[in-house]
């Protein structure tokens, strides 16, 4: 009985514990004329860091698009944050209706949202999987001076000229074994930066076996966010952080430090995320 009880309080401390992240959570909706309707995530000390606050910008899979907000919170940083991980920063999730993200379309709401809400906007990042990978590279290679630095998973780039790139500390990964996005339009990209010279603040990793929806579980490891927010406008030659590491042996561990379970993306996710 006692087992039962103590189980019991768990899940409603948990469950409170969540709910209370929702508290956190605004959807800004048609505030930007033919713009995306999107999220905003304010850490729990937000009114205590204010000016000093990083922003997080997280774009999705083609899977969540569509016209209903609450789709967005199914994987990435806000499942994340329910889940219990702790991300000190601003975090911003647009909803793409369909097609292909658009790089001003996603200015859009960083600039909103720098409006409306004290920001380090020296310290702004952005990240994304699939065609949400995609939306990373075209954002960044568009808007480099604004975005200190960014995580692409299993896409690829829609821009003619990736020299952008090359400004900024990147991070690309994609898994060998990826059937939805095949591998080579990451190596594209890496090949691309790497023939014009401008690869130095590049990283790249190829994920040995990894599939497609198995790369889902970097937005729920502190090794992201710590790499993301180790980078900011203001370093001098915005140098590429070369000692955190991701690997295969990561993706296992990423929820390991969390209040609860989360699906298994290789189950789950692997059908759903494109």
């Amino acid at each position: 009985m006692k087992k039962i009880l103590l189980t019991l309080l768990l899940v409603i401390g948990t469950m409170q514990w969540a709910f209370a992240q929702y508290d956190f959570l605004r959807p800004v909706k048609d505030s930007i004329p033919n713009g995306y309707n999107f999220w905003v995530y304010t850490p729990l000390d937000y009114y205590y860091s204010l000016e000093h606050t990083p922003v997080i910008i997280f774009l999705h899979g083609r899977s969540l698009c569509g016209r209903n907000l609450n789709r967005v919170k199914r994987y990435g940083p806000l499942d994340a944050i329910v889940k219990g991980r702790e991300i000190e920063a601003l975090v911003i999730v647009p909803q793409n209706p369909g097609g292909a993200w658009n790089p001003d379309k996603i200015n859009d709401v960083l600039e909103w949202t720098k409006k409306h809400y004290a920001m380090d906007s020296t310290r702004v990042y952005v990240m994304g999987m699939s065609l949400g990978g995609y939306g990373t590279l075209d954002f960044a290679g568009t808007y480099p001076d604004k975005v200190a630095a960014a995580i692409a998973l299993c896409g690829g780039c829609s821009l003619k000229d990736v020299s952008g790139l090359g400004k900024l500390p990147l991070w690309i990964m994609h898994g060998t074994a990826d059937r939805a996005v095949p591998i080579k339009y990451s190596k594209i990209v890496v090949e691309q930066l790497q023939q014009d010279g401008n690869d130095k603040r590049l990283r790249y990793d190829w994920i040995g076996g990894a599939s497609h929806g198995a790369l889902a579980r970097v937005f729920y490891m502190t090794k992201a966010y710590e790499w993301l927010f180790s980078h900011s406008l203001l370093d001098k030659d915005r140098p590429v952080n070369t000692d955190i590491d991701i690997e295969k042996s990561d993706l296992s561990k990423a929820y390991n430090d969390m209040i609860s379970g989360a699906p298994d993306p290789e189950v789950v996710y692997d059908k759903t995320i494109y």
